[in-house]
């Protein structure tokens, strides 16, 4: 689908330098093939030095001129801005992309003053190192192709899955937050470690690799996680002691609660556009 493509980023912090990093490592489309515009000329150079792309200093009109899908990249507070400032340049054969949280379709439109083929997505920091979960949620203008590249993009630094747009914020609240969560149990249980006599680093270790050994367990053999959690359990043993100190901390509900929670500050974030 994004053969003979130009893609254009506007912004390129964290994410849109991870997508690229994606994009080019799965050989999606060539490095001349892809733009990127900000306001801060030092990131651009850093990223033209590391990967040969094009550049665009504080020209965001040029930018969607130039290019075919645009990856809106920017914080949700300055999007309306951005949108604004290229809703001359979107015209129907331009595909626009946002990974800001909260961004509607609706607001996009609104914004533009046009119908637009739009697509809403929800990446997460793992997609730093290529293991991003990202939620895609086509809008009501959006083609199957158009969705086909979405799921090109963002499938080269993890796994894609379609949602209603409806249920962004509760992808927002699951693993557009998730991480977070993910590494204070790391952290909790490096602290564990270093309580009953490892040391820090050691103890970090062993707890990083436990959670990905896990997670990777689980996905390779697609197996449910209260069968692989019963695999590690024996009669009497030591994990099924721990698994009762758990319980008893309400650690289960701790984390629904934890997604519910996200989930609804996500909605009062998007009501706020």
């Amino acid at each position: 689908m994004l053969k003979n493509k130009k893609i254009g980023f506007i912004g390129s912090g964290n994410m849109a330098t991870a997508l690229i990093k994606g994009i080019l490592k799965s050989e999606l489309v060539p490095a001349e093939e892809i733009y990127t515009s900000d306001v801060d000329m030092e990131k651009l150079e850093n990223l033209s030095n590391e990967f040969g792309i094009n550049i665009i200093f504080k020209n965001n009109k040029k930018l969607v001129d130039d290019t075919d899908v645009i990856i809106l990249a920017v914080k949700p507070q300055i999007m309306g801005k951005v949108l604004k400032e290229i809703s001359e340049k979107v015209t129907e054969d331009k595909l626009l992309i946002s990974i800001a949280a909260g961004i509607s379709s609706e607001f996009v439109a609104n914004a533009l003053g046009k119908k637009v083929r739009f697509i809403r997505t929800m990446p997460n920091t793992p997609a730093l190192v290529l293991e991003g979960a990202t939620g895609i949620a086509p809008g009501e203008d959006a083609t199957d192709d158009d969705v086909k590249i979405a799921q090109e993009i963002f499938s080269a630094v993890g796994i894609s899955v379609i949602v209603d747009e409806y249920q962004m914020d509760a992808v927002t609240g699951l693993s557009g937050s998730g991480p977070a969560y993910i590494f204070m149990i790391i952290e909790a249980l490096s602290d564990a470690g270093v309580k009953v006599g490892l040391s820090r680093d050691i103890a970090m270790k062993l707890a990083a690799q436990t959670v990905m050994g896990a997670a990777k367990l689980q996905i390779e053999t697609k197996m449910h996680p209260g069968t692989l959690k019963d695999m590690v359990t024996s009669p009497g043993g030591t994990a099924i002691a721990g698994i009762h100190t758990l319980e008893q901390g309400g650690l289960r509900t701790t984390l629904i609660n934890a997604v519910e929670t996200a989930t609804k500050r996500s909605v009062e974030l998007g009501n706020k556009k």
